[in-house]
């Protein structure tokens, strides 16, 4: 399931596109506080953003600019502002695509929809996770390497995802845990060394031994 994040502050707007979006299969995260927006779309992860300009605290433009210094995720513009300089400004900072409002709905899906399938290819695909020998199929809660073919727990499928999507890199266990709270999962520091321990487990269970590597005050790596 793809997750899209809509930064809208119309709050009638952003409940007529979660459930619009919602209703067509995608994950939707659409928060309501903008004070520290870009520490969430980080946290999120989103496969696409959905962006206004015309927000409380930073404007669209900024928000743009900066998510561009590290992420390539895709972000369609959706606003009431019109004009050339707007569209051309969204499209100079990264933006894939400029939707006015108001829009038609079949057509924002569409655009969502192409965008996504320039972003990841067959978007059928993006439900799999594969990093080296392991495969981790998100819709089913499964994973796979050598042959072997487990369930994991919905905790476990979400702290492994978030893992394999920033690969190489070492994750905090309060990123970790700000994650999973922000998908509707409470975790407390003892839940998450739990869960890590069975999810190891589990990935020596289909031979992948030392998949998860601790480092010490710092957090987690896949490598």
């Amino acid at each position: 399931m793809k997750k899209l994040m809509i930064i809208e502050d119309s709050e009638v707007i952003r409940q007529e596109l979660s459930s619009l979006l919602s209703k067509y299969g995608y994950e939707v995260i659409a928060p309501d506080n903008f004070d520290n927006i870009i520490n969430e779309i980080e946290t999120q992860n989103p496969n696409l953003i959905l962006l206004d300009i015309n927000l409380p605290v930073f404007d669209g433009f900024y928000i743009c600019r900066e998510v561009r210094k590290t992420s390539n995720v895709p972000i369609i513009i959706v606003t009431s502002r019109d004009s050339d300089m707007d569209e051309l400004m969204s499209m100079n900072l990264g933006a894939d695509d400029f939707v006015t409002k108001p829009y038609n709905t079949q057509i924002l899906l569409a655009r969502i929809s192409s965008v996504l399938k320039r972003a990841y290819g067959d978007t059928e695909n993006m439900d799999i996770l594969t990093y080296k020998e392991l495969q981790l199929n998100l819709s089913k809660g499964t994973i796979h390497a050598f042959g072997n073919t487990l369930e994991i727990s919905k905790n476990e499928l979400k702290i492994l995802s978030y893992l394999m999507k920033n690969k190489e890199t070492i994750v905090s266990r309060d990123k970790i845990m700000n994650y999973m709270w922000n998908s509707d999962v409470f975790v407390d520091d003892n839940t998450l060394s739990v869960n890590v321990n069975r999810l190891r487990k589990k990935l020596e269970e289909i031979g992948l031994d030392n998949y998860i590597e601790t480092r010490r005050g710092l957090g987690y790596i896949i490598k």
